[in-house]
């Protein structure tokens, strides 16, 4: 049984001993350049966190020296507001306002258990790695360089520089030698994370040029991504310029990095280095949002004098209905500060409704993505360790980590949305049974929705490298989940829109043949086999799946060599086809011919053809003496025709090996043993771009080489 105290007792009580600020409370005064009509007071708590309060309850807090009772602090009250003010006015205020904040020793004279904000966005868990002591010592000479006399020319040499890099110089020298050299790879991403740490610094050097303190600065996890943050909470009690010196002193710090890149890449001539100016820029464009607590974010809100903005967005949105704008909140922010927080509310609410929605609806092709491609970096990391290769293994296990966070993250962040929704709700209705009954139905129906879109059907589907992602194709996937993903070839098992290997087999002579579709099982049975009539006059322009290319199809592969053939038609589908095979010669004549043919008349569409053969020649010195003809052929076509937003690649690459002696057992293993690279190209193939096509097969070229050399039969290769 709970008993409540007579409130006599209770303002008997408070008055027997005199009200005590906590430890470390500290009045930090008005807000200078405030947004609300009446500007709120500062006061800091020990634990460093922040309070606004009305100047009514700071000028309560104001009088509580630990000696005077609530009849004289309603005394000292009275004076400063200009009415009388009675002693249970003052306790009721301290009971019920101010202890709950955790500025006031507990009434039994224990320290308070202080309540800390706990925004949905924010980093959890952190740990500090300097307290706010060596984080003042340690920013002390990098503020200097927030003189104007430094500033300025920086910021300048920032804009010449970045501009001279992105627009004139290029980045693809650079994105090449560094996607070739592991090694720079790593150094790039390493300093890239570095950037991070460097820009929170540039925080807290503004904070201590501007005349605050910064306090502590550590790392912790956004949601799930690693993240780097400075406490500047101090910088509050400056004035509204001073505060923006702070916002955008880590952008300024990004901008020193970009100029001593290039300052560095001058003097090495290492191009990989310029690297860091784009991946500075994309760090730079990502604060200025203002939809997550971002230097966007803190930017809006010193410019407005209100600190956060989040805090608005529910009073904004009820404002906003008919009858409700002279409401509390439009009562107490200054006009042009209301209609500054109006606009962003209205640019944020419907971002975070997108971002939730598209992030449910699209959560069953990102985790088959993600897992695919886990499965793709998991074979590269594989192959590296078995090689040694470290730098390999390294990069291969950080795209493994950068897959997986963005689905970790999305179904974290469904998983907060929807707790603390059901929390607050089922607490809201701790005294109305209704609306308990309300919620749990709200809740049953969302199950239902999101089951809906996320029962194993067809959706399940990895990712094309042809597909664009935009809104209409998002909302394309909502409604081919709503109908039940209906497939369009009886029996194939393929849902409308999806993406899936297939090998189209074209009659040599055309004429009204059929053509055969081979799409490839992804459970590892059977392979389903389509037969598309090409309609009446195929070949001569008429029919709806006509021969649309003025040139006859390609015919199959001569005897012993290799072809690949990819052909794509129809709009918004995707064909791939690798044709790989080692050929033996021990004649004096060579002619094995590889070729690669990739042919695409269609719109957003994708038709991949890759060749690789490997001939080795027994008994030759690789010469061709006399009477000798080696003209192996090696060829690869790529033809657009009468197409739009296209990708065509034909890769074809062909190895030729001189060989004293057929190879012995071990080594024809390790041969069999590279060929699974390209069984595992053929399963790799939608995801990779042109160059990783490429060096993929160089890569299985070198590693044939490399075990032909070490068995020691090899006379030359071309």
């Amino acid at each position: 049984m709970t008993t409540l105290a007579n409130p006599s007792e209770t303002r008997a009580a408070a008055s027997d001993a005199p009200p005590q600020l906590a430890e470390g409370v500290e009045l930090l005064g008005e807000m200078p350049g405030s947004g609300y009509r009446q500007a709120p007071a500062l006061v800091r708590r020990g634990d460093g966190q922040t309070l606004q309060l009305t100047p009514l309850l700071y000028g309560v807090l104001e009088a509580v020296d630990g000696v005077r009772g609530p009849a004289e602090i309603a005394t000292e009250l009275s004076e400063k507001i200009g009415k009388a003010a009675s002693a249970d006015d003052v306790s009721f205020l301290l009971e019920k306002k101010l202890r709950p904040l955790g500025v006031l020793i507990g009434a039994d004279g224990t320290s308070p258990v202080a309540p800390k904000a706990n925004p949905l966005l924010a980093l959890r868990p952190r740990v500090a790695v300097s307290n706010p002591d060596v984080t003042r010592r340690l920013t002390g000479p990098f503020a200097r360089l927030f003189a104007w006399w430094i500033a300025v020319p920086m910021t300048v040499a920032f804009f010449v520089l970045t501009g001279w890099v992105l627009f004139a110089k290029g980045l693809g020298t650079a994105a090449h030698q560094a996607f070739y050299e592991p090694g720079l790879l790593l150094a790039i991403f390493g300093l890239t994370v570095l950037s991070a740490g460097v820009h929170e610094f540039g925080h807290a050097a503004a904070c201590r040029y501007g005349g605050a303190t910064p306090g502590t600065m550590g790392f912790g996890l956004y949601i799930v991504f690693p993240a780097f943050y400075t406490d500047v909470t101090d910088s509050y009690r400056l004035d509204r310029r001073r505060r923006l010196w702070v916002d955008l002193g880590g952008l300024y710090f990004n901008a020193i990095l970009c100029v001593a890149s290039v300052a560095l890449w001058w003097a090495t001539g290492w191009d990989a280095l310029l690297l860091l100016v784009g991946t500075q820029v994309l760090q730079m464009l990502r604060q200025l949002t203002p939809v997550i607590r971002a230097d966007g974010y803190h930017i809006l809100a010193d410019i407005t004098g209100v600190p956060d903005l989040f805090a608005h967005l529910k009073p904004t949105v009820l404002s906003l209905w008919p009858g409700n704008w002279g409401n509390r909140d439009s009562r107490t922010l200054k006009r042009w500060a209301r209609v500054v927080v109006i606009v962003w509310v209205l640019l944020i609410v419907p971002s975070l409704v997108f971002a939730l929605v598209s992030g449910a609806v699209a959560l069953p092709r990102l985790v088959a993505t993600a897992w695919d491609s886990l499965g793709v970096q998991g074979h590269t990391l594989a192959e590296a360790a078995g090689a040694g290769h470290v730098p390999t293994m390294l990069l291969a296990a950080l795209k493994m980590l950068a897959v997986a966070l963005p689905v970790a993250g999305t179904l974290l962040m469904l998983g907060r949305v929807a707790s603390r929704t059901v929390r607050s709700q089922w607490a809201k209705g701790a005294d109305d049974p209704r609306r308990r009954v309300l919620t749990v139905v709200a809740v049953g129906a969302i199950v239902l929705v999101l089951g809906w879109f996320w029962w194993p059907r067809q959706q399940y589907t990895p990712i094309g490298p042809d597909e664009r992602g935009t809104v209409l194709d998002l909302a394309s996937s909502v409604r081919a989940a709503s109908a039940g993903a209906a497939a369009p070839f009886a029996g194939t098992g393929v849902s409308s829109g999806a993406r899936v290997p297939a090998l189209i087999l074209v009659p040599q002579d055309a004429g009204n043949r059929p053509a055969l579709v081979v799409l490839r099982s992804s459970d590892g049975g059977p392979a389903t086999v389509m037969s598309v009539d090409p309609g009446p006059g195929a070949g001569a322009g008429a029919g709806p799946n006509r021969w649309p290319f003025p040139f006859p199809p390609p015919g199959p592969a001569a005897p012993g060599g290799s072809r690949a053939v990819s052909i794509t038609t129809a709009d918004g589908t995707a064909n791939y086809d690798v044709a790989f095979s080692m050929v033996w010669v021990t004649g004096n004549d060579v002619h094995t011919r590889n070729d690669a043919i990739a042919l695409a008349s269609c719109t957003h569409c994708t038709s991949v053809a890759v060749a690789f053969q490997t001939v080795f020649l027994l008994g030759q010195d690789g010469a061709g003496g006399t009477g000798n003809t080696l003209a192996p052929i090696n060829t690869s076509q790529a033809l657009n025709y009468a197409c739009r937003d296209c990708r065509t690649t034909a890769v074809a690459v062909q190895l030729v090996v001189s060989l004293t002696s057929l190879p012995d057992a071990a080594t024809s293993a390790q041969l069999a043993e590279i060929r699974k690279g390209l069984d595992q190209l053929s399963t790799d193939l939608p995801h990779l771009s042109d160059a990783e096509i490429y060096a993929r097969l160089k890569g299985i070229e070198q590693a044939i080489l490399t075990t032909l050399a070490a068995a020691g039969p090899t006379i030359s290769d071309s």
